[in-house]
């Protein structure tokens, strides 16, 4: 129930604050606006605002809206109120109606992003768990424990990281990107330097090595940096699993599995996948050392035969509190409103050209799922979503189809060029292309979308 509330809420929310923006520039430009729907098929609730012409409406299917205005090419209208009618209005103002509803998107991300700036957040601190062996991390001389003070592009001014979310944020955008990114790094007290002084470096990350496709799980496996750090300790136990039938209890601090040391959360992980067979675990229980056989079950996950135990593995991570001055955290949302954007616009172009895959188009399912996760986490994470989403609905009205805003806006650009608008004959025609070009391109989200629910 939670899933399809946040999800009916968010497409509410977005697809309103969309189809405003074109009403409110409309009636500035001086349209007269007949109705304004969210939603589609029958009004389930309908009313008017006194001394307006304009019938606001809620559809049945919250999947679209709309805002119908005066125009001529769509009925006759009287000669008293042409002057009114949308295909009457100079081209800027029938450019900037078109243009202000994927406008109001990328606003509304920017004060999302700006709200959670303002009220603050609590993250995982950035502090590395042990990379994954042979990653790029690993290579590059991570051992983990280490907190990441500062990162950027490779040659680019280093920016303070707050979090572990900054840090991941920054290692998408180059992965995809195909950019390097350098780390200034501090190392764990005492660690380098055995006089109990934390020693800072310098770490680049060769990114642009990987050629990356794909966002998702297997990226940061490649980079080797999975989540931050946390201690090498036995959570819940789960009945009849491995870790109960070893003897194995919820709290044991794990030391040794065979004749490896474990340091944190992440490296015991990678050590239980990559088991073939029983081992002797030294653990720490209760302040007394405990020698166990684990005997982790094999299981096929993406093709690969990986070990599970049964049990969670490691602490929560160490929080801080991510919070911004009322400037800072404006300015931080219409960056990242602009960077989410520029990643959304060169995935699509990747995606085009097939130098990255089609599997990270996502539907409506996946969606309402995420929506459903995030609200269950907390109202900042599902701002956070709706950022997201806002911006993604933003981007995506402005590509140059012509059933989208962005292909309308191509039409006023011929028209701007040439002096004359698009002939009815060949507005058919694209009409037709961009239609079934949406609607492949909502096939193949769709079939993403329950091949990762079946998956």
């Amino acid at each position: 129930m939670l899933t399809l509330v946040a999800f009916v809420v968010a497409l509410g929310i977005l697809i309103a604050i969309h189809e405003y923006g074109h009403y409110r520039v409309a009636v500035a430009c001086g349209v007269k606006v007949l109705k304004f729907s969210v939603g589609f098929g029958k009004p389930i609730y309908t009313w008017r605002l006194k001394n307006r012409p304009t019938e606001f409406s809620i559809g049945m299917l919250p999947l679209g809206g709309y805002v119908k205005m005066l125009d001529e090419r769509e009925g006759p209208v009287d000669p008293a109120e042409r002057h009114l009618a949308f295909n009457n209005r100079p081209l800027g103002a029938r450019a900037a109606i078109v243009a202000a509803g994927p406008a109001a998107n990328l606003l509304l991300a920017v004060v999302l992003y700006a709200v959670v700036n303002w009220s603050g957040m609590q993250e995982p601190q950035p502090v590395l768990a042990s990379p994954v062996a042979g990653s790029i991390a690993e290579r590059a001389g991570l051992r983990g424990g280490e907190r990441v003070q500062q990162a950027a592009f490779d040659g680019d001014t280093l920016e303070e990281v707050r979090s572990f979310e900054d840090l991941r944020w920054h290692l998408t955008r180059a992965a995809l990107g195909g950019r390097d990114v350098r780390l200034q790094v501090t190392d764990g007290v005492g660690e380098s330097t055995g006089a109990g002084v934390a020693a800072t470096r310098s770490v680049l990350l060769p990114l642009s090595q990987l050629n990356a496709a794909d966002a998702d799980a297997q990226l940061f496996r490649k980079i080797g940096i999975l989540g931050p750090w946390t201690q090498a300790v036995i959570g819940e136990v789960m009945p009849g699993g491995a870790a109960e039938k070893s003897g194995l209890r919820t709290d044991d601090v794990v030391q040794r599995i065979g004749e490896r040391t474990i340091v944190d959360g992440q490296q015991l992980r990678e050590t239980i996948r990559a088991s073939k067979g029983a081992q002797t675990w030294q653990i720490l229980r209760g302040g007394q050392t405990l020698q166990l056989q684990v005997e982790p079950e094999m299981r096929q996950e993406a093709g690969q035969s990986v070990g599970r135990i049964g049990a969670y593995v490691g602490t929560p991570p160490a929080l801080v509190t991510v919070r911004y001055g009322p400037l800072d955290g404006l300015w931080n949302g219409a960056v990242r409103t602009w960077e989410v954007s520029v990643l959304t616009l060169k995935m699509m172009g990747k995606m085009l050209i097939g130098e990255a895959s089609l599997k990270n188009l996502s539907g409506p399912l996946t969606i309402a799922d995420y929506a459903g996760k995030s609200a269950s986490i907390g109202w900042s994470a599902y701002l956070l979503f709706l950022a997201l989403i806002s911006v993604s609905l933003g981007v995506l009205n402005l590509l140059p189809l012509p059933v989208l805003d962005g292909g309308h806006l191509m039409y006023y650009l011929w028209e701007a060029i040439t002096g004359k608008s698009v002939s009815d004959a060949w507005m058919d025609r694209l009409q037709r292309g961009g239609v079934a070009i949406l609607l492949g391109m909502m096939s193949v989200a769709l079939f993403n979308d329950v091949t990762r629910l079946l998956g």
